[in-house]
């Protein structure tokens, strides 16, 4: 199989996902980011980087470009998929990480500016080609796949965390509601908007709020379907997430020793995915995780005969470094098809 080289990675949207996803590259010799779309100003793009590596001096800006030892990336003022010449920059992929432009036109829109393939950070609106969460369903990815999603932070820890426990047991229905940081798009002074709950002040209360996972989740774990109801409460903590899982189990003799064990066996399973921790941890201990899935052995509590509850840590760094995990996948696909 030929080397082609580094994959060639558009982003568009530089918040702090397209952040997180830039200074991941930044360390990899196998992914190059060559272009990136955001609204803001080139010189603010490149601070709101600084501010947040451990290395701010790894990174310049040279005019338009955002430039370190990996990569050399042009910046565009440009804030639509329908705008952007990614055939200008020979892109293998985009990033679309705005979390805006989730529809199947949308996405179309950077197909058709010369893009090959576009991959969402969050989970469409539409139904696309695939959804691909690292650790459940690379097998079913295809090199004919052209609109991809990688879920979600929280769709994915969720995802991993029953396809790991299915594995040993069988599962009739459950509930999760995520403790969420709060998230760019919330104001922190109350604010009118198109949603009651949302137009509080993100950082003085808990807001309840839905999430999406329950309607793709059968997507993607199709036993699955129907059976988890999905719920968020965004929170006045600015990272660190907690997924909180009631599970009803069909054989009563399922205690939390032997979920814990299950999830040991599972962190074993997919090193770099899914940890284990056993000390009493908070939000704050799991901020700059690169694991999609941290389960927290001493929340695991058995209610009355059938329930299990569980919780588990993620945080956004994980998300971002599974999308790459998704790129390479399908440069792997890319490469094989071309050799066969």
């Amino acid at each position: 199989m030929t080397q082609r080289g580094p994959i060639k990675v558009g982003i568009m949207g530089f918040g702090q996902t397209g952040r997180q996803i830039f200074e991941l590259a930044s360390h990899s010799d196998d992914v190059e980011v060559v272009a990136i779309a955001d609204i803001g100003k080139p010189e603010i793009l490149h601070y709101l980087l600084c501010s947040e590596v451990e290395q701010p001096g790894r990174h310049r800006l040279e005019g338009n470009f955002l430039v370190n030892e990996s990569c050399r990336a042009r910046l565009m003022e440009i804030d639509r998929p329908a705008e952007m010449p990614w055939d200008i920059f020979g892109v293998d992929v985009v990033i679309d990480s705005t979390g805006k432009y989730r529809d199947r036109e949308r996405m179309e829109d950077h197909l058709a500016n010369g893009a090959p393939r576009v991959l969402l950070r969050t989970l469409p609106t539409d139904h696309i080609d695939r959804i691909i969460i690292p650790g459940i369903n690379e097998y079913s990815a295809s090199a004919d796949d052209r609109m991809i999603s990688a879920g979600s932070a929280t769709t994915s820890a969720l995802a991993l965390l029953l396809h790991s426990l299915a594995g040993s047991f069988k599962i009739e229905c459950g509930s999760m509601t995520t403790i969420h940081a709060f998230t760019s798009d919330q104001a922190l002074q109350d604010y009118a908007g198109s949603d009651f709950r949302r137009s509080r002040s993100a950082a003085k209360n808990i807001i309840p709020n839905s999430h999406e996972a329950s309607l793709w989740l059968g997507n993607i774990l199709p036993e699955f379907d129907g059976k988890i109801l999905t719920y968020a409460l965004n929170v006045p903590v600015q990272e660190g997430c907690l997924l909180d899982v009631n599970l009803v189990m069909a054989d009563s003799s399922v205690d939390a020793e032997s979920v814990n064990e299950a999830m040991r066996a599972a962190a074993a399973g997919s090193p770099g995915i899914i940890g284990v921790v056993e000390d009493p941890i908070v939000s704050s201990d799991v901020i700059g995780s690169p694991l999609s899935l941290l389960f927290d052995t001493k929340g695991t509590i058995k209610a009355g005969s059938n329930t299990i509850k569980t919780l588990s840590w993620y945080e956004n760094l994980g998300h971002a470094a599974r999308l790459l995990d998704v790129v390479r996948l399908y440069s792997k696909l890319d490469q094989q098809q071309e050799a066969a």
